[in-house]
């Protein structure tokens, strides 16, 4: 994996400060229906997601053989009383997670980058896959932040 690829992963917080920035608690915590998830719900979730990945990126650089884990991201969100929490606790946590796990990526040889696990689907993903598919997925979640600002902007709460 290439410093440009890792740099991309470092990247998607300094993006999610910027797509949050100047937003008040009641913009964070805005919903637009009681199933759907608000910024500070799409947060914990990335954290979360982060621990996950963290883990099994370790896993695999372990030679555990077992399936890598998968998570009930709703079911983590409601469990944990997410939109009760602080986003910026989540940022932070996203951000230690990034820079923790870039230390590491930073001592993997090319060979480790090349080392696989099997997904809870079942199928055989690399650890470049993995941090490549993570960065994928947080601009996904920016596009939903950006979808829950222009409802709750329709809405009228955020001017």
């Amino acid at each position: 994996m290439s410093s440009a690829q890792i740099s991309e992963y470092l990247n998607t917080h300094q993006q999610l400060v910027q797509a949050t920035d100047g937003l008040t608690e009641e913009q964070l915590k805005w919903k637009a229906e009681p199933a759907s998830w608000s910024i500070t719900e799409v947060l914990a979730h990335l954290a979360d997601h982060s621990i996950v990945v963290s883990f099994r990126i370790r896993d695999i650089l372990a030679g555990t053989t077992a399936q890598l884990p998968a998570f009930n991201q709703d079911a983590w969100i409601s469990g944990q009383y997410a939109n009760h929490g602080n986003a910026a606790d989540s940022l932070e946590l996203f951000r230690s997670l990034l820079h923790y796990n870039s230390q590491l990526l930073g001592r993997l040889s090319a060979e480790d980058w090349e080392k696989s696990g099997i997904n809870f689907k079942g199928d055989t993903v690399k650890i470049t896959d993995i941090v490549r598919s993570f960065t994928a997925h947080v601009q996904t979640h920016l596009a939903q932040i950006a979808r829950i600002k222009q409802g709750a902007a329709t809405a009228a709460i955020i001017q």
